[in-house]
């Protein structure tokens, strides 16, 4: 049953528009980097920054190629123009999903019509992990952008009808897939070549292929990224085995990354994730396979967007290696046809399928005081203490909002319905993110900082002991030397080797015979260097992190 109300009108748009780009920028600055992605992806644009070379990505001065470099260069751009903040470290993912909520409107509204969009883009910036995921420095969100970018105009372009529109969007999708892969690596064309393997294969589409301006795509597409590939692999001859075997091949085929978790892990985390659209979501897909119109001559977004959002995740199921944000690129999909079902229902329906989330919500307000159960020797109950009172005003927020919206949805008034649950989800986020900020002192040593710096002198070594602490050196603004603790830097030690100390008891040998030196270990190793008789002095410490200065020099 279509709905009859009308599609959003430009003034309604446009306060919709400043009231989510007012509350998805407003904290990205608030909390402390978090261990260990947050402080690994501020500090490479930050050595890249201070060294010179945008080519050779460096952790804590030595290669590291797991990654490529796009990410880097926008942070240390953002660095240069505005300076080392956390704000700075994570504008790229924030700057990044609010464009790829934009661009899920767009998308929308010109496949079906503006209501869609509208309600799609909305599905997209309310769900859960989305939302997250784009308030945390890591490189899930920037890869996710491009990689649907270059879904939305694949299925812009296949679907018109003009010649010089469809080679417009096509030169798009192809100039997305370039910046993809520049983001994250080969799943960059890998998986959108493999979706549209897959979709020619169901549909027998075949003419499909004559339409990709298969030429001046791939010419386009390599100009964007053989540059920087050609340029790192010229200096460091290593990159190539490195990059694409041992973090391609081999992390997908083997356990190598010691990421190994139950195929079924993607399941629960799409359903949590997609909060509070699950039930919606859960309706459409079931609506597509169950309640499909005849098979129609041409080409389907509809399969399209299906098949994307299976295939890559039966991808990362069966891949040896999982994370939670790997999932995050079907999120635009699943948000466009969530979406377009919803803008064909009435508000009855709508209402029945936020059921679920209303009772999660519940049961969050419920069990937020409980949160200081997960209290340990190293998150001590008063951090936890501050999280659960967040935690409750963001629950009371979410369930506030999921009843409102229900009320509303039954009168029929589903955009100011759905407009106001996807406020009530993304202020929910907002304040589980704050909130997370009480668990700073467990999480980062961004509060040791004050205590480290003034004992900090230019060139005294600085040493990280049988450990590494990823947030220290961007908030130090300089580099540690590892003992003992290769870390995810090892490929970067075996390059150069003379950059590190192998072992504790060489350290422990040179330690006295430093004139002046700092070391950072976890208080285990503390007590067991001063049961070895090794003098230190103590100028900081927390339940994760000891640090020490050599005692003979007194006071900074």
């Amino acid at each position: 049953m279509k709905s009859q109300h009308p599609a959003p009108t430009g003034p309604f748009l446009l306060f919709c528009l400043v009231l989510l780009a007012v509350i998805w920028f407003a904290t990205i600055g608030h909390n402390a980097l978090v261990r260990p992605d947050e402080g690994r992806y501020a500090e490479i644009p930050r050595e890249m920054l201070s060294s010179g070379n945008w080519i050779t990505p460096r952790l804590n001065g030595l290669k590291y190629f797991e990654k490529p470099a796009l990410q880097y260069w926008t942070t240390a751009l953002a660095y240069q123009a505005f300076g080392e903040h956390e704000w700075t470290a994570r504008l790229w993912s924030a700057l990044t999903g609010f464009a790829g909520i934009l661009a899920t409107f767009m998308t929308g509204s010109l496949l079906w019509n503006r209501r869609a969009g509208f309600l799609a883009a909305c599905v997209l910036a309310g769900s859960f992990l989305y939302f997250a995921i784009g308030h945390i420095n890591i490189l899930d969100m920037g890869v996710t952008f491009f990689m649907s970018l270059s879904l939305m105009a694949l299925l812009l372009g296949q679907a018109s009808n003009s010649t010089r529109h469809r080679f417009g969007w096509m030169m798009l999708c192809w100039a997305a897939m370039g910046f993809s892969m520049l983001s994250k690596g080969l799943i960059g064309i890998v998986l959108p070549g493999a979706v549209l393997i897959v979709y020619t294969l169901l549909r027998r589409e075949w003419q499909i292929w004559t339409r990709l301006h298969l030429l001046p795509g791939l010419v386009l597409f390599l100009l964007i990224v053989l540059p920087w590939f050609i340029l790192v692999s010229r200096a460091n001859p290593e990159f190539l085995w490195f990059f694409f075997i041992h973090e391609h091949w081999l992390r997908f085929l083997t356990p190598i990354a010691g990421r190994e978790h139950p195929w079924y892990t993607f399941i629960f985390v799409v359903l949590i994730g997609m909060l509070p659209w699950t039930g919606n979501m859960l309706f459409a897909l079931k609506q597509h396979l169950l309640f499909r119109q005849p098979r129609q001559s041409g080409f389907s977004p509809g399969t399209m967007l299906m098949v994307w959002s299976v295939f890559i995740f039966v991808f990362f199921s069966v891949s040896h290696s999982k994370l939670v944000p790997y999932i995050l690129p079907i999120f635009p999909a699943l948000a466009l046809l969530t979406g377009e079902q919803m803008s064909r229902m009435n508000g009855r329906q709508l209402a029945r399928q936020w059921w679920p989330a209303a009772i999660l919500a519940a049961i969050m307000l419920a069990a937020s005081p409980f949160a200081t159960r997960s209290a340990s020797e190293q998150v001590p109950v008063a951090l936890y203490q501050g999280f659960a009172v967040y935690l409750e005003l963001a629950a009371f927020i979410w369930l506030m909002a999921i009843l409102r919206a229900m009320q509303l949805a039954r009168r029929d008034r589903i955009l100011h319905a759905v407009t106001l649950l996807t406020i009530g989800s993304l202020l929910m986020g907002q304040m589980v993110y704050i909130g997370y900020d009480k668990l700073s002192p467990a999480s980062s040593a961004r509060h040791l900082v004050p205590a480290i710096r003034p004992w900090l002198r230019p060139g005294v070594p600085f040493y990280s002991v049988a450990m590494y602490e990823q947030t220290l050196p961007p908030y130090l603004h300089r580099t540690l030397t590892l003992v003992a603790h290769p870390d995810e830097m090892e490929f970067g030690i075996q390059q150069e080797p003379d950059k590190w100390i192998p072992t504790v008891k060489q350290f422990e040998a040179l330690w006295p015979h430093q004139p002046y030196a700092l070391a950072v270990m976890s208080p285990e190793e503390y007590q067991k260097l001063q049961q070895d008789g090794l003098h230190m002095q103590i100028i900081a410490r927390d339940t994760r992190r000891v640090v020490v200065v050599t005692p003979q020099k007194g006071q900074p």
